[in-house]
């Protein structure tokens, strides 16, 4: 029986033991670490060893910023919103528990890229709604909640993220449109060229802001990948 495969979001473990901790030492920042990588593993693994999970942390220059042409990728966050250790604490994730740090692209597209290889025996440790258009198991250990993602369940989060954006990285969705009315907009259709279709009817036609959209937001499956539409479209490089 293959062994199970978690694959931990760093960057949330950073966050959340650094914004924890603010008034505190360094070293209570470590501990906070470490408590929280524990009970994600104790959740997700009867046992572990260190070849059972991968932790992986964001690092530097993200294609997205270089993509985003109707708005800043991540314009609305602002640098004064790090917490203290946070720096500390990513640097002890990767001394102590040899955490991966993407270059180029994000933490996200690195579980990705790896769940996708691995397949079936995969499980995603993160917070992060955008993860769920990855297949495989999910745990979201602040909820304590389990869900399986699917090929076409993945594909229908993905669309429906398409039209409502993503406010926390800055992506513009269609004016009034949150996931009620996108399920909406959804309902029914049952192939991807379905989904991209009903998308290009609610965008009036405007294939570059979604494509542009959909870039933004697709966790790559492979290193260099650049989203595509499902049918062949002009104006797509």
């Amino acid at each position: 029986m293959a062994k199970v495969k978690v694959l931990v979001d760093g960057d949330i473990i950073a966050y959340r033991a650094a914004f924890a901790t603010q008034d505190d030492l360094p070293k209570d920042a470590e501990e906070k670490v470490e408590n929280l990588l524990d009970f994600i593993l104790e959740e997700t693994l009867d046992f572990h060893t260190p070849d059972q999970y991968e932790v992986y942390l964001t690092g530097p220059n993200n294609f997205r910023f270089e993509i985003a042409k109707s708005y800043p990728y991540k314009g609305n966050r602002k640098a004064a919103d790090k917490p203290k250790h946070l720096n500390h604490v990513r640097e002890y994730l990767i001394k102590k528990f040899g955490a991966i740090v993407s270059e180029g692209e994000e933490a996200d597209d690195l579980i990705a890229i790896e769940a996708t290889r691995c397949g079936p025996n995969t499980i995603v440790a993160s917070i992060d709604k955008d993860m769920l258009q990855i297949p495989c198991r999910h745990y979201n250990f602040n909820k304590k909640e389990w869900k399986t993602v699917n090929d076409w369940s993945g594909a229908k989060f993905f669309y429906t993220q398409i039209l409502t954006g993503d406010a926390a990285d800055n992506i513009k969705g269609l004016k009034g449109v949150g996931p009620v009315k996108a399920a909406t907009v959804l309902e029914g259709i049952t192939s991807e060229e379905g989904l991209w279709e009903a998308c290009v009817k609610a965008y009036d036609g405007d294939t570059d802001r979604i494509i542009e959209n959909a870039r933004l937001l697709w966790l790559r499956r492979y290193e260099g990948e650049l989203w595509q539409p499902p049918v062949s479209v002009d104006n797509t490089q």
